[in-house]
């Protein structure tokens, strides 16, 4: 079932804008990823969140999406089957910091199978501006928080390109979920089976048929 791109961060509060009193309880607030995100000095303007419908989410059911809104550097989240899903809009600066990165990275070329095969490339995407991934630590199932890029921050370096850090046990993720060396998560972040259904809309859950 389609899912409502929310227009703005302020909707990011307990009541998602949903009428229904009883849905609205039970949505869970997807905000891991809330704050700006940044790669070569290029700020994410938008965080949102995706309300797929109560029935998708008992289901465990495909969720569909328009990310016709979703600008460049934008990230939003997406509740699927219990866990949230991220969607990130890279800009060509995000992008080309990506294989800067590979000599700090675990498994820069995705050899582990966290990935449908489709999404086994640089980008980890099938689009290479629009990653989709289950933001989840591979640790301990905490849920990472962006951090933007040159963050004066304890847990990553001056030459930060801007990624995900996990606040549970440390580990930190580029802006394609790879996980960097000699960290505790064992494996990059999962991208889940997703297809695009147009140029404006995304289903996660299932592959191209």
């Amino acid at each position: 079932m389609p899912s409502k791109l929310l227009p703005s961060p302020a909707a990011l509060v307990p009541a998602i804008g949903s009428p229904d009193n009883t849905e609205r309880r039970q949505m869970i607030l997807l905000a891991a990823a809330a704050g700006g995100l940044a790669a070569a000095g290029v700020a994410i303007p938008l965080v949102s969140s995706l309300a797929p419908s109560e029935r998708a989410r008992a289901l465990g059911a495909s969720v569909e999406v328009d990310i016709g809104d979703l600008p460049p550097g934008g990230l939003a989240t997406v509740e699927w089957r219990g866990k949230p899903v991220w969607i990130l809009r890279r800009t060509p600066d995000m992008l080309a910091a990506l294989p800067r990165l590979d000599p700090s990275l675990a498994d820069p070329a995705s050899r582990k199978d966290q990935q449908p095969e489709y999404a086994r490339n640089p980008s980890r995407s099938i689009r290479p501006e629009l990653l989709v991934a289950v933001g989840i630590c591979t640790h301990l199932g905490c849920s990472p928080s962006a951090i933007p890029a040159g963050t004066a921050h304890p847990s990553v370096g001056p030459d930060w390109q801007g990624g995900f850090f996990c606040p549970c046990h440390g580990s930190t993720f580029d802006l394609a979920g790879r996980v960097f060396k000699n960290k505790p998560a064992p494996v990059n972040l999962e991208v889940p089976p997703h297809h695009y259904v147009s140029d404006t809309r995304l289903r996660i859950g299932e592959d191209a048929a």
